[in-house]
């Protein structure tokens, strides 16, 4: 199983190296072509172009809302909307790049940056932000957290967004009926996850994420109740993944499911995992600040809180850094001018609040930032204050390396599937993901020093 598992990666890493390799020879022709020797054209500034949503079905009504703003401010632009699910963004964008067809702009967080950028799909947009009305006006962490996740060149990809932040929502109606306290630490979570299970009467504790996504939560769950707050050893070269104290931390975590869970969780996705928490009897759940609305509108708000991550045993609370997400423009676009009129418009102060707003996530606009309804959302209002009192501890995921989302998404996500089940151990799962991850560190710093 695991020299099969080897060759797996081989063949994956063969394939980024290729990638890379493709991208130096460009670099030294430095003929500025995209993918496909496609380096698109600066354009008319007026006419189509086409959006790719990283969120669609979720964030399409938003979406639609704004691009109405920017064709009444901008007649003599259209903006084709194109929502793609974000569980099959980079496969759609992947196959774009080797067959043509890719949009003028569209969403490029930092889990998937690297990839993109590796692939030379990405225009610069640093000069273009230098000049903009936007510039001065980002949140600065943001912006560098896009610039990192760039893959090593300190080149930015990508305009930020917003920010999110994991949540744990519970519903204080059933915690106050069951006399339990709010769930503030690791050891509270887990005493609420059985107190409130009783599967005779599908009432469970917990919903755990099984399904696409399932790595970064697992990942969050893991180190919070571990402690340790580095994904790399002191060297820089091996992972802390399955460091003794986070398998730990993967087989409690684990072993909760179907024991306090639905037995559904193993196939659910997020937008599965919300609608079911929304109209189920269950006590707890992970998710981030961008499913808020969605449990306002099904619970009201005085039925359930959101609140920052557990605290561990020793009093710090600790939790993975969650993507920056944002708006990068296409090197292949024909309408470069265009794209970036409505990269500009979208992260404008006031399009970008509403854009928040309605996805309960926090603005990357400074002045958006500002406005009132991020006090009136108290999940918002917490994550923000949780992010800079001192009382949280952030583990950088490395979205700077090329593989990171293959390794945490199509790589493990079905091996988590069989932890959970239990036919597989939490240890020889985070062995696994180690020895990808360590190769992965070395040949990303051989290329960069």
């Amino acid at each position: 199983m695991k020299n099969s598992i080897r060759r797996s990666r081989r063949v994956v890493t063969a394939v980024a190296l290729g990638s890379v390799l493709a991208l130096t020879a460009t670099a030294c022709g430095d003929d500025g072509s995209g993918a496909g020797g496609d380096k698109g054209a600066e354009g008319s500034g007026k006419g189509k172009i086409v959006f790719w949503d990283n969120n669609g079905g979720v964030r399409t009504d938003i979406w639609k809302e704004l691009i109405a703003d920017f064709q009444k401010a901008n007649p003599d632009i259209k903006v084709e909307y194109v929502g793609i699910p974000s569980t099959d963004y980079q496969s759609k964008v992947d196959t774009a790049l080797q067959g043509g067809g890719l949009p003028d702009v569209g969403g490029v967080g930092a889990a998937m940056l690297a990839g993109f950028a590796a692939q030379n799909a990405l225009e610069p947009l640093d000069d273009r932000l230098a000049k903009s009305s936007l510039n001065g006006k980002l949140n600065d962490d943001m912006v560098a957290s896009l610039r990192a996740a760039g893959g090593g060149d300190d080149k930015l990809y990508s305009i930020p967004t917003s920010a999110n932040n994991g949540v744990l929502y519970y519903r204080t109606d059933l915690f106050k009926k069951a006399g339990l306290d709010e769930p503030t630490t690791w050891d509270k979570f887990f005493t609420a996850a059985e107190k409130l299970t009783d599967a005779k009467k599908n009432e469970f504790g917990y919903t755990i994420r099984g399904g696409a996504g399932s790595i970064a939560q697992a990942l969050d769950a893991m180190y919070g109740q571990s402690g340790i707050t580095s994904f790399w050893d002191a060297s820089g070269a091996k992972t802390t993944v399955n460091d003794p104290k986070n398998v730990a931390a993967l087989e409690k975590y684990a072993a909760l499911y179907k024991k306090v869970t639905p037995a559904a969780d193993l196939n659910n996705d997020f937008t599965k995992m919300v609608a079911q928490w929304d109209s189920g009897t269950i006590g707890m759940l992970n998710h981030n600040l961008g499913s808020y609305q969605d449990h306002v509108k099904a619970l009201g708000t005085d039925k359930f809180r959101g609140i920052p991550q557990p605290v561990g045993s020793g009093g710090r609370r600790v939790q993975v850094s969650n993507p920056v997400d944002g708006i990068g423009l296409f090197k292949s676009s024909k309408n470069k001018e265009a794209a970036w009129k409505f990269i500009e418009f979208a992260t404008s102060r006031e399009e970008n609040s509403k854009f928040n707003e309605a996805a309960g996530q926090v603005p990357a606009n400074n002045d958006a930032a500002k406005d009132a309804w991020i006090s009136e959302a108290e999940p918002t209002k917490l994550a923000a204050a949780a992010l800079t009192d001192g009382s949280t501890s952030i583990v950088q995921l490395p979205y700077y390396l090329p593989d990171w989302n293959t390794i945490s998404k199509a790589d493990n996500e079905p091996n988590f599937q069989k932890v959970l089940n239990g036919d597989m151990s939490a240890k020889d799962f985070l062995d696994t993901m180690a020895e990808q991850l360590n190769e992965a560190q070395a040949e990303w710093k051989s290329r960069n020093g």
